[in-house]
């Protein structure tokens, strides 16, 4: 996994509601880059409305917030409408970005092993390198944490 200071690697990604999501677009400009297991999932549902619950207060920060899992864009745009969720969401299909980012894991469930998205947030700075990394989040509060982070930037 990346650590705090590393260069942020570049993605370009298809997003909610049609067209594409790069790195390059917020270049100059902090970013909340957060990776989730699936869509509509309890953690993960939680997680993206803690989220979308606190995006005017990134937004007064100047910090855009991205949401990464391998759900289709259909998936991601059900999810957003069923859950009112105003946060960015990217589809990594490929993995691509998941795995540069570290965050493609073996996971261990009821004994079974098998790949996955660790759940992880990284925020990176407006000079494009990371400024804190969250590994295995636990959601309670995780958005609050982040928040807090960014604005100290």
């Amino acid at each position: 996994m990346l650590e705090t200071g590393d260069v942020a690697p570049a993605f370009d990604l298809p997003r909610d509601g049609g067209g594409k999501i790069s790195l390059a677009d917020h270049a100059g400009k902090p970013v909340v880059l957060y990776f989730y297991p699936k869509d509509d999932t309890a953690g993960c549902t939680t997680e993206a409305m803690d989220f979308t619950r606190l995006s005017p207060d990134f937004e007064a920060a100047g910090v855009t917030v991205i949401g990464v899992s391998k759900d289709s864009v259909a998936a991601h745009d059900k999810f957003c409408r069923k859950h009112g969720l105003g946060i960015i969401l990217a589809s990594d299909a490929e993995g691509d970005t998941c795995e540069r980012y570290g965050v493609w894991v073996q996971k261990t469930m009821y004994g079974r092993s098998y790949m996955g998205i660790e759940r992880a947030t990284f925020l990176i700075g407006a000079d494009g390198r990371i400024a804190k990394v969250w590994p295995k989040v636990k959601v309670a509060g995780h958005a609050e944490d982040v928040l807090a982070a960014a604005r100290a930037l």
